[in-house]
């Protein structure tokens, strides 16, 4: 085989995206010669870059010293929207790594712009630029002002075509990349594709990374969980992933798994880690706190919670670590992520690295362990009884990877994979779990995955009232949806339960939608009420069009507007647009009401309630 062979295959079967990504995002990108031959495309790792060796194998030297020193290396994010500014914000960080004699593998956090195929959905990019993180155009800059000398770097490369996203991470000179989630049924479809789709482009990013030597985080426990998921069907899902990077040539050394840990119950968290470590083929386990879980509000009990999640990463064994600052909003300063960085290591270098034996942790480990293979034996449709033990290389390649790609897509859309808060618009969304009194998410009674043996799997025995599907019984209708590059649908989902409960039609648009096209839906569905996030601070910008464009359909006094999400992205900007808001209403966001992070969202109901009572609505 010759050297890139895939890579360039892959850059010729989709050159026409190739080339929207170079001029949507503004950056150089591989180009076909006159003779056929792929230009621009830079050598595999190890090469220099900027005066730095790099290779995705620094990184695994670092998950080795966790194994040999007990100590989790720690995987901070941190990425501002300009290269610059992430890079001074970042020596916050660096600087405190220096004082504390550890290295850090840093997790730069990208634009969300990226999640969207540039080739069908360029206006969705355009008006939500320079949010989120760092611009493709910006990773280049970063290492070149010196990002990743000292301290490896990982990027985002999620979404519709996280194979474009690779190879400007090769180009750029990271070490590392984040793939994950490859085949989360959440994240089916994520932007503009269906699921089919974003399960072939992610093998393809797999194999840039296997022929190049990148580094990659091939798929997370973390995304599921956050979302409802249970660690069963998370950890089934991760060894999916393990067997499409096997097939697409990457070796473990490279390969990492991500997975949380709730700091709810110690043994639930080391019980989850041992059933991750016994089974992953990936060498390196990256481990990551929970956060969808309702922290205490008051920051510094926040920082307590975060503690209680470091201690089970250094006791399970984590070769990776993220730590969490506390913040009220956010992309975290530079300063905010040093401090954590040091409480983080105070906490790994004064917890006693014992060993704990408990019965506890083995009947957990062998409960996800059984979920997990009863949904790979059904996702496989291999009528037997599988053993852990049989999750191995050899097992793998039994499957061609057209074969095993058709499997995890059916298994989607059967309902085979699946969690409560499913956000692919091409799959079933049929479990319900509950999280039980000991911390940990089981299924609730009759809402088991489809086409799994429901005795393999956990099932909740605390009461649960499950609600019924009630047909509305309020006469107003409302359209609730994410606009621009915003893929967070979690709050709008509590949203849409909390509306729904109390009567009301809900039209669920779910994530990433023109502002234009809300209002437009709205007009066409006669709908009383608009509900609009944007987690990415871009409401300012966003938000007014949806308002604009119901003016010019002669409907802004007919309808009801309720903004969400961050009103900025940053975490020193966020007291700012509250105060603001204090003082001067939402008027300038172009909203009736804006209702930010920790509403209670029967708080958002009942105001929506008065006002329409007011009005006469």
């Amino acid at each position: 085989m010759t050297v890139q062979e895939k890579t360039k295959q892959i850059i010729i079967e989709d050159y026409d995206s190739v080339r929207a990504y170079a001029e949507t995002f503004g950056v150089p990108m591989p180009t076909i010669g006159k003779d056929g031959l792929i230009e621009g495309l830079p050598a595999p790792y190890p090469r220099v870059v900027n005066g730095v060796m790099r290779s995705g194998y620094r990184i695994y030297a670092l998950a080795r010293q966790a194994e040999a020193t007990g100590l989790p290396v720690q995987n901070p994010i941190l990425g501002r929207n300009t290269a610059q500014e992430t890079y001074q914000e970042s020596l916050e960080m660096y600087n405190m790594a220096e004082k504390l004699g550890i290295n850090l593998f840093h997790f730069v956090h990208s634009e969300a712009t990226r999640h969207i195929d540039p080739l069908k959905g360029r206006d969705l990019i355009e008006q939500s630029r320079g949010k989120g993180g760092i611009t493709p155009a910006g990773e280049r800059e970063l290492v070149e002002v010196g990002g990743g000398s000292i301290h490896p770097m990982r990027i985002n490369a999620t979404g519709d075509t996280p194979h474009l996203s690779i190879i400007n991470a090769l180009i750029a000179g990271f070490d590392g990349t984040d793939i994950g989630p490859v085949i989360h049924v959440h994240f089916g479809g994520r932007g503009i594709h269906d699921y089919k789709t974003k399960v072939v482009n992610g093998y393809k990013a797999l194999e840039i990374c296997a022929e190049n030597n990148m580094f990659v985080q091939i798929e997370s426990h973390k995304h599921l969980n956050n979302i409802g998921g249970t660690d069963g069907m998370a950890l089934a899902m991760c060894l999916l992933a393990e067997g499409m990077g096997i097939l697409a040539g990457l070796p473990p050394e490279l390969s990492a798994v991500q997975m949380n840990v709730a700091g709810l119950n110690l043994l639930a968290d080391l019980a989850a880690m041992r059933a991750f470590k016994e089974t992953m083929w990936s060498k390196s386990l990256i481990v990551v706190p929970e956060t969808f879980q309702n922290p205490p509000g008051d920051l510094i009990a926040e920082a307590a919670h975060f503690a209680r999640m470091a201690i089970s990463a250094k006791l399970g064994g984590a070769h990776f670590y993220r730590p969490k600052a506390a913040e009220s909003v956010g992309i975290p300063t530079g300063a905010s992520m040093a401090k954590a960085i040091w409480a983080t290591h105070n906490v790994f270098e004064n917890t006693v690295a014992i060993q704990i034996r408990d019965s506890y942790i083995d009947e957990r480990k062998q409960a996800i362990l059984s979920e997990a293979m009863a949904v790979l034996e059904s996702a496989l449709g291999l009528g037997r009884t599988l053993s852990p033990g049989e999750i191995n290389e050899a097992f793998w390649r039994q499957y061609g990877k057209a074969e095993l790609i058709e499997k995890i897509v059916q298994a989607g859309k059967a309902g085979i994979m699946d969690c409560p808060r499913a956000g692919g618009w091409d799959l079933k969304r049929h479990v319900k779990t509950h999280r039980d009194k000991d911390g940990i998410k089981r299924y609730i009674p009759g809402f088991t995955p489809l086409g799994v043996d429901d005795r393999r799997v956990a099932i909740t025995t605390e009461p649960v009232v499950v609600p019924e599907v009630k047909k509305p019984t309020r006469k107003q209708k409302m359209v609730l949806a994410t606009v621009g590059a915003d893929a967070h649908v979690m709050g709008i989902n509590l949203i849409r339960e909390e509306f729904e409960k109390a009567g009301y039609e809900v039209i669920y648009m779910r994530g990433m939608n023109l502002p234009e096209t809300v209002a437009e839906v709205a007009a066409e569905a006669k709908a009383d009420i608009i509900g609009i996030a944007n987690l990415l601070g871009l409401g300012q910008d966003l938000f007014p069009r949806v308002e604009n464009r119901l003016k010019q359909l002669g409907l802004r006094d007919k309808v009801l507007l309720i903004g969400g999400g961050r009103i900025s992205e940053k975490e020193e900007e966020h007291t700012f647009y509250e105060e603001k808001i204090a003082k001067e209403g939402t008027g300038f966001l172009g909203v009736d009401g804006f209702f930010g992070p920790g509403t209670d969202p029967a708080q958002c109901v009942k105001w929506t309630q008065d006002v329409l009572e007011r009005r006469g609505l």
